[in-house]
């Protein structure tokens, strides 16, 4: 066969080996790809190479933003579930049945425009402004303690009047730990196994929003920020014998924490025994009536609006006691679907941390798996607490309950997580914007 023959069935071949490749590629899920560059997983069936194509577009986890869209929609549907009858209460004459939905809604609406601003930021100018943000956070913190500034409800003093929404700071500040932690970390590599030179100085930030936090007070939070600060510790590096050193203080500082206040005693007694006569009516309330929701809805519930302890029965049925609402209008049920998917999207954000990691980018992973302790160990609490399996404590469900700025905060760290997962995706691709 003479030489040019040869050279057209070859090119042929090829170009067939191409088209066939290309086809089996669309079947499978698969693009054609240039050759040297890496696989990635898109969070769906495609696998796609380094390109030219946006990776904010390719890039979204798409099974992450449907659960956390799940959580909210389910959220806006049971608030507005469980405060329809609240107009009936003498306390809350002046407002409509939809009172407190527009306002959740609104907040959604407000946390959606803020998200996407926070997703168009590189993780390195969040890196840049840690410390500013911290500091911000505790200015605020100091600044609801303020009279005719802070605004008191039912005997704590834990927001700031905005009109359209009551903002909260502890939530900022629960971001601003996270941000400031996992800087601290990078900052603070090499010198990570000495106490004094890496934990002690975290410790007393912590410790002073934690003072500020008591002062509201507002327990609940300083808790969560506690766990968030030693989790972004251990998870950068600091060893064992600190980790459990840093606990015990914790535990200690809880324990005085519960022992020099008469009423926090209190709370510890009636979760015990809720239905003893000295509690069921005091402290226990709460619990005994979160109890009794869920015990109502059995295995799939009363039906959506068949509530009766929303009904002025269980207080705070929109915020902390959601859950004990959806358990029964949803029964056991709408229960473990809740906690399944706050179980899924919580591992899920600590694998993307874990990748970031993997990729050496150390202050990205700690940042998302920061949010995802946060998520995971507040949801955690809320849950213990509607089930009876933990002492009452303010803590909301988050992305779920009534909560302007928890709403907004909760949804700003969940766009911080998929930028996270956008540019490692986008560095595995081996590109840049």
């Amino acid at each position: 066969m003479s030489e040019p023959t040869t050279s057209l069935w070859r090119r042929l071949a090829s170009s067939l080996q191409g088209n066939l490749h290309g086809i089996t590629g669309g079947l499978m899920g698969v693009q054609p790809v240039a050759e040297g560059a890496l696989p990635v997983n898109l969070g769906s069936y495609d696998y796609v190479r380094g390109n030219n194509t946006s990776a904010k577009l390719q890039g979204i986890d798409q099974m992450l933003v449907w659960v956390v869209v799940a959580l909210l929609l389910w959220g806006m549907v049971m608030v507005y579930s469980a405060s329809i009858a609240m107009p009936d209460n003498p306390k809350f004459s002046r407002y409509a049945q939809t009172h407190f939905l527009v306002r959740h809604v609104v907040s959604l609406i407000i946390g959606f425009a803020v998200a996407l601003l926070a997703f168009q930021v590189p993780l390195e100018n969040w890196e840049k402004i840690a410390r500013p943000l911290f500091v911000a956070s505790l200015i605020l913190l100091l600044a609801v303690l303020i009279p005719h500034v802070g605004k008191g409800v039912n005997g704590a003093r834990r927001w700031i009047s905005l009109g359209i929404m009551n903002f909260q700071p502890s939530e900022f500040a629960k971001l601003a730990v996270i941000i400031y932690a996992a800087d601290y970390m990078v900052r603070k590599m090499d010198v990570k196994e000495r106490f004094f030179r890496a934990v002690l100085p975290i410790g007393t930030a912590v410790a002073l929003a934690g003072i500020l936090l008591l002062a509201e007070p507002d327990m609940g939070a300083f808790l969560v920020i506690a766990i968030i600060a030693m989790g972004i510790l251990f998870l950068g590096g600091v060893n064992a014998r600190m980790f459990f050193l840093i606990l015990g203080v914790l535990v200690f500082i809880f324990a005085m924490i519960i022992m020099t206040s008469e009423w926090r005693r209190e709370r510890i007694f009636a979760y015990l025994d809720p239905w003893d006569q000295k509690h069921a009516l005091g402290k226990g309330y709460q619990l005994s009536h979160s109890l009794i929701a869920i015990g109502r809805g059995e295995i799939f519930g009363v039906g959506l609006g068949g509530s009766v302890e929303k009904l002025h029965w269980l207080p705070e049925a929109h915020t902390d006691f959601l859950l004990a609402v959806i358990g029964e209008e949803f029964g056991l049920v709408g229960v473990v679907c809740v906690i399944s998917l706050f179980l899924w999207l919580s591992r899920r954000i600590m694998v993307i941390g874990r990748q970031a990691i993997q990729l050496d980018r150390v202050f990205a992973g700690l940042v998302a798996q920061g949010v995802g302790i946060w998520i995971g160990f507040q949801s955690f609490i809320n849950m213990g607490v509607n089930l009876g399996a933990l002492p009452t404590k303010g803590l909301t469900l988050p992305l779920m309950s009534y909560g302007g700025s928890a709403i907004l905060l909760n949804m700003v760290a969940i766009a911080i997580v998929l930028r996270i997962d956008v540019e490692n995706k986008q560095m595995m691709r081996g590109g840049r914007e």
